[in-house]
């Protein structure tokens, strides 16, 4: 039964992570693709010289409302439409590299036996879902990520979850729009693997994707995903809040988030007092989730790592004074992180995404680094 269950969980093409490599030379060329609600982002990274990496290709194609809805596709025909027009701008790529979003995954830390092999962790997986993850395990993909600390006689994995129906579903249309799917994962996990410096390597961070209509929160330790959470607060919110009290047009909303923000102003209504509410919604989520990893005890009652910095990304990122109203919130050091950290040296090579752009595509180039 556990063997036909690890076998079920490790599909090639339902993988939701690294299983069974493509050794490097092998490779052909990959795009990373990032579908949310509302918009699918690409981009293509090309090796020049061994760990020299160019942009070669990127961009975005909005998606028209409710064709996916927190995760879940609603319309496969309008999406294989999109999917299609974003496969011609990139003709000479076929694999790509897709980030599944967090809402419908079950993300959680669990420990095993120290020297366990990848069957026996699979199998013990399994175990868990009757009081971790409301799915039964036939009705799942699984995988897991290793994380390079370790505890006694235990070693921590990052386990993440997700239901087969919807990644089968993913799959189809990537399928019927042209493209040849290596890997799936979860958005946080691609989003670490760009953003994550190697000095953040050894620590717990909370990262803040502050997209278009949510917001998700990851706790990465060691740049692993242990937990995930969706919050309602996205752009979508703040736009709509200053169209109606501020009466601006776009190009001046873009302006006004980059330049005035929630800090004061002098002569009209301050950027905090006219986006309190949605300032205080995303703060409110992003300490509390903050504080509870930040004093979590072990079962031994000891303090586990603390949380040490805020990583923000995503669209709503560039809204000016957030970082400084989260960090008031959560009493700890918010970055924006560089995404292009793991791409280039811009001593070398300047990408041609500019670097407020370039927070929306963490998840993109993080999914290109595979």
């Amino acid at each position: 039964m556990h063997r036909a269950l690890s076998e079920r969980a490790s599909g090639v093409g339902q993988t939701l992570s690294r299983m069974f490599p493509t050794p490097k030379f092998l490779m052909p060329h990959a795009a990373g693709v990032d579908i949310s609600d509302a918009s699918i982002k690409w981009i293509v990274l090309s090796e020049t010289q061994p760990g020299k990496r160019r942009v070669e290709a990127w961009g975005q194609e909005q998606l028209p409302e409710g064709v996916v809805s927190s995760g879940v596709i609603n319309d496969e025909a309008r999406l294989i439409e999109v999917l299609k027009t974003v496969r011609r701008k990139m003709p000479r790529v076929a694999g790509v590299h897709v980030a599944l979003p967090e809402e419908p995954a079950f993300v959680f830390g669990m420990n095993v036996p120290l020297g366990s092999t990848r069957k026996e962790i699979i199998d013990l997986i399994g175990f868990e879902f009757e009081t971790r993850v409301p799915i039964p395990p036939a009705e799942a993909v699984y995988d897991f990520d290793i994380i390079p600390w370790q505890e006694g006689e235990s070693q921590e994995v990052g386990v993440v979850v997700f239901p087969r129906e919807l990644s089968e579903s993913y799959a189809h249309c990537l399928a019927e729009a042209g493209f040849l799917v290596f890997s799936f994962e979860i958005e946080p996990r691609a989003i670490a693997r760009a953003t994550v410096s190697r000095e953040q390597a050894t620590k717990v961070a909370l990262l803040v994707d502050f997209g278009a209509k949510r917001s998700g929160l990851a706790v990465l330790k060691a740049g692993i995903p242990i937990f995930t959470s969706t919050v309602d607060v996205g752009v979508d919110r703040i736009d709509q809040v200053l169209s109606e009290q501020l009466h601006l047009s776009p190009e001046q909303l873009r302006v006004w988030k980059n330049e005035q923000g929630l800090l004061p102003s002098e002569g009209q209504k301050s950027g905090l007092e006219v986006l309190s509410g949605v300032a205080s919604s995303l703060g409110s989520e992003v300490a509390r989730h903050f504080n509870y990893w930040d004093t979590r005890r072990n079962d031994r009652g000891e303090r586990v790592t603390p949380v040490s910095t805020v990583l923000l990304v995503g669209g709503g990122a560039n809204l000016k004074g957030l970082g400084d109203y989260i960090a008031g919130r959560v009493q700890a050091e918010v970055v924006r992180p560089n995404v292009w950290q793991h791409v280039c040296s811009f001593e070398e090579y300047i990408p041609p995404i500019n670097r407020r752009t370039s927070l929306q595509y963490a998840t993109a180039i993080g999914l290109a680094l595979r």
